[in-house]
């Protein structure tokens, strides 16, 4: 019996108020939404292995709003997060269904809790992988554990690229990139095997680019964990949504981070990926998509 060929991604821009998002469609099934981190990254390095997804469900990705395609005419100051939440709702209301699942990376799993936390009923699933820590506290322990590498870091960076720091601060394409090469070394397992395929998909073009993305996420730690009150895990608590966090072993987000959230989630579930740091997609995909369909239906 001859198998069904894979579907074709669609693409497409959303208008909406300020901005034209981005987005690409593939799949059937029940519309998940994923949502990417940074943030100041776009959904590519995502690609290609979520979409291993899309033979379980309709997956929706899409570049928030100043990031990657979804940049022309967007200035820092026209984000914030009531627009990353208009905008994921616009986007919702664009797959035609009352409610969608939502699978947040990183970032991208704080802006999933923050939507779930204003519109429960708009949410089917929720799925954090590698999230980010849900409130100022647990930011804080994620900075004391990379601090603990920083004197080793700032040396391997200025052998990198000279002048490393101010290169940087410029917005340097080739400064930038050594930076990741460094930072995203501790989010890894195996960086020998991934690490080169990582940075070269966060896609660090231009000085412009790298300048506005990185005001936009300036702007939207203001609003979150820079204020010592920020803490969305009361909040969680409250949420009736089956939730799934999966979180890597090796992760440079302390598992601590993780645990709170699977916690204070009624419905939710921690999964610890062994061999695995911060990007489970890309070192565990098979386990990625074996726990986020169980979830999906219901086992």
């Amino acid at each position: 019996m001859r198998s069904e060929l894979p579907l074709a991604p669609r693409e497409g821009y959303l208008p909406v108020d300020g901005a034209d998002l981005y987005y690409r469609d593939v799949g059937r099934g029940l519309p998940v939404i994923a949502l990417h981190g940074g943030p100041d990254f776009s959904h590519a390095y995502l690609l290609p292995e979520m979409d291993r997804l899309a033979d379980a469900c309709r997956l929706i990705t899409y570049d928030q709003r100043g990031r990657g395609r979804s940049a022309t005419g967007v200035r820092p100051e026209d984000v914030s997060i009531e627009s990353e939440m208009d905008d994921l709702d616009a986007v919702r209301a664009h797959v035609g269904v009352d409610r969608v699942g939502l699978l947040g990376h990183s970032w991208g799993a704080l802006l999933a809790m923050e939507y779930a936390i204003r519109h429960p009923g708009r949410v089917s699933h929720l799925i954090l992988m590698n999230p980010a820590p849900a409130s100022q506290a647990d930011r804080q322990l994620f900075r004391e554990a990379l601090l603990q590498h920083a004197p080793e870091d700032m040396a391997r960076m200025e052998a990198l690229v000279p002048d490393a720091e101010a290169a940087y601060e410029r917005g340097d394409p080739a400064a930038v990139a050594a930076f990741y090469r460094v930072y995203f070394r501790h989010g890894l397992y195996d960086p020998e095997k991934h690490l080169d395929r990582l940075v070269a998909k966060l896609g660090l073009d231009t000085r412009d680019a790298i300048l506005r993305t990185r005001a936009i996420e300036d702007r939207l730690v203001s609003q979150t964990w820079k204020s010592p009150a920020y803490d969305l895990l009361p909040e969680v608590a409250r949420l009736p949504i089956p939730a799934l966090v999966l979180h890597g072993a090796h992760d440079f987000v302390p598992l601590v981070c993780s645990r709170h959230i699977a916690e204070a989630i009624p419905n939710g579930r921690l999964v610890v990926l062994a061999d695995c740091g911060h990007f489970a997609f890309l070192e565990r995909p098979e386990d990625v998509h074996r726990e986020i369909v169980a979830l999906m239906s219901g086992m």
